[in-house]
C-alpha cells in the first residue's frame, strides 16, 4: 500500500483557500497512491469557534473529499469540523474511491485549548478495512492515550492527523515511535506546519514508522507531500516472529 502525507500551512479559518492549495498539492502527486492523509482541521485550522465555519456531512469540503478521492482513484483522510444535530465535531473522514465515507469522532479532545468546551467527544474507536489492510484512525491529541490506541484488533496501520505545535514535537517523534513499538504496526502522522492566528508555530515533523519502530521518512518542516509503500507481509511476518501481541494485557474501556 502507498500512502502520501500532505504538510503545509493553513489557512484560517478559509476552506476556500485551504481546499485550493490542496489541490495544488494533490495534482504533484504523479505515482499511484492509496490513501491521501491531510492534517487535522484542514480546511479550518485549529478553531475553537466551531459555530463559525462547521460544515454539514452534505457539505462542499466532504464533496470535495468525494471528488478528489474519485478522481484519484484513493482514499483520502483527514479531519473537518461538522455540525450535526446541534453539536460540533473533531471529525475524521476517511473517504473512498466509490464515496463511501467511515468517520471517527475525537475522542480525547484538547482541554487546554477549550477543545472540551467547543466540541463534544467521540466514543467509539473505529477500524477501517481498506484495500486488504486494517485501519485505525486518530487525531492529534489521542496520541498521548495509549489505551484508547492499543492494537486489540490486529490492525496493521494507525493514522494520526494533527495540528501538534513546535513547543510539543518532542512528544510528537518520540509517541508516534512509541505508539508503532507497542502496537506492532505500522504509523503513519500528518502534521500542519506555520503559524495560526492564535500565534501558535507549527514544525510539521509528519513521518511514518515500522512495527519496530524504525523511521522510514525524513522529518521536515517545509510543505511538501511525502509519498511512502508499506509492506503488509513483512510487517505481518515480524509480528508473528516475535509475538509481542500474543502477551498483551486485556481490558475494558470505561467512559
Amino acid at each position: 500500500m502507498k500512502i502520501s502525507l500532505i504538510q503545509t500551512s493553513l489557512t484560517w479559518e478559509d476552506a476556500n483557500a485551504n481546499r485550493s492549495n490542496f489541490e495544488k498539492l494533490i495534482s504533484s502527486i504523479n505515482e499511484p497512491t492509496d490513501i491521501i492523509l491531510l492534517p487535522e482541521m484542514f480546511s479550518t485550522g485549529f478553531t475553537m469557534k466551531p459555530e463559525t465555519v462547521a460544515e454539514t456531512m452534505d457539505g462542499e469540503t466532504v464533496g470535495w473529499m468525494k471528488t478528489i478521492a474519485t478522481c484519484k482513484d484513493c482514499a483520502i483522510a483527514g479531519s473537518v469540523v461538522i455540525e450535526e444535530n446541534g453539536n460540533y465535531y473533531n471529525r475524521f473522514l476517511f473517504v473512498m474511491p466509490d464515496g463511501k465515507i467511515k468517520q471517527y469522532d475525537k475522542r480525547h479532545l484538547f482541554s487546554l485549548a477549550g477543545e472540551d468546551k467547543a466540541y463534544t467527544k467521540g466514543i467509539d474507536r473505529l477500524v477501517i478495512d481498506y484495500r486488504g489492510w486494517k485501519i485505525c484512525p486518530l487525531v492529534c491529541y489521542d496520541l498521548r492515550f495509549p489505551v484508547f490506541s492499543r492494537n486489540t484488533e490486529d490492525f496493521d496501520l494507525l493514522l494520526y492527523v494533527a495540528n501538534w505545535p513546535s513547543p510539543r514535537v518532542l512528544a510528537w517523534d518520540t509517541l508516534l515511535r512509541a505508539r508503532s513499538i507497542e502496537n506492532m504496526c505500522y504509523v503513519a502522522g500528518v502534521n500542519r506546519i506555520g503559524q495560526d492566528n492564535n500565534g501558535h508555530n507549527y514544525p510539521g515533523h509528519s513521518q511514518v514508522f515500522d512495527c519496530l519502530g524504525a523511521s522510514l521518512t525524513v522529518s521536515s518542516e517545509s510543505e511538501g507531500v511525502i509519498t511512502i509503500e508499506l509492506d503488509k507481509q513483512t510487517m505481518l511476518e515480524t509480528r508473528n516472529k516475535f509475538g509481542f501481541l500474543n502477551d498483551r494485557d486485556s481490558f475494558i474501556l470505561q467512559d
